[in-house]
């Protein structure tokens, strides 16, 4: 057998050991590219009090508004949350901590983490209370703030020629990551699908232990070694979940007819 075959028989399998408390991140932007069979198994599991990295917490029955719905989540970092009435609900009655992130910054955390970089500068957010500090991350229940986000180091740097401010930020690492792909091989090796890659590599680059569904698994040697979006250093099980399943659109808009 191949030592280096990452493939797990099921997505219930794959994270049997994401225990109480652990942290996520999970790839995807808005609809695309969310792991569902991985959320669907991990809310079979039980596992709660979760921390969560992703752009964003899904809609009420999807992707990650499942787990947030049957009160999984402690805390959500995410840089969009405008399409889950049951998120806003849980923040403002201090039910979930939220860390507001800028998207570009966030981006960045999760793939500074993944290269092993602590931190970064970065001129996203000089000037607003992302530096300054005060954004609530969570309320008390009676519109009160119980946590707000702390202040943040400026400094001054020369670039192209001129002084600047950039604000400190620090990466992101997780415990775990829970990624989508349209095809891997059983090293790890991953293709994603046009907007479904978005935070996809990035995700699966700051898990300890990411774990990855794909539509198509192939055999060592079969892809392109140029259409590898993530290599499999970063993937450590691969679940393959088939083409058929179901994949949502978050809002479809369709150009209106000329008369």
């Amino acid at each position: 057998m191949d030592g280096l075959d990452k493939v797990v028989g099921s997505a219930a399998e794959a994270v049997a050991d994401v225990g109480d408390g652990a942290s996520l991140a999970v790839g995807g932007f808005g609809l695309s590219g969310n792991p569902m069979a991985l959320i669907e198994a991990l809310l079979a599991q039980g596992a709660g009090n979760l921390s969560v990295v992703s752009n964003n917490c899904g809609v009420d029955d999807w992707g990650l508004g499942l787990l947030l719905g049957a009160g999984r989540l402690a805390k959500m970092t995410a840089s969009y949350v405008g399409e889950n009435k049951e998120f806003e609900r849980q923040f403002l009655a201090g039910e979930l901590e939220v860390e507001l992130t800028p998207q570009g910054t966030l981006a960045e955390k999760l793939r500074a983490g993944g290269s092993g970089i602590a931190a970064f500068f970065t001129p996203t957010g000089v000037g607003t209370q992302v530096a300054e500090g005060g954004l609530p991350r969570r309320y008390d229940g009676a519109g009160g703030v119980a946590v707000a986000s702390p202040v943040k180091e400026v400094r001054t740097f020369a670039v192209a020629g001129a002084e600047r401010q950039f604000v400190l930020e620090e990466s992101i690492t997780t415990d775990f990551a829970l990624v989508h792909a349209v095809k891997g091989d059983r090293h790890g090796n991953l293709v994603f699908n046009k907007a479904a890659r978005n935070f996809s590599p990035l995700a699966a680059m700051a898990g300890r232990v990411c774990i990855a569904q794909v539509e198509e698994l192939v055999e060592p040697g079969e892809l392109d070694p140029d259409e590898v979006h993530l290599p499999g250093i970063f993937v450590h099980r691969v679940v393959e979940v088939g083409p058929a399943i179901e994949k949502r659109i978050e809002k479809r808009t369709v150009r209106e007819g000329s008369n």
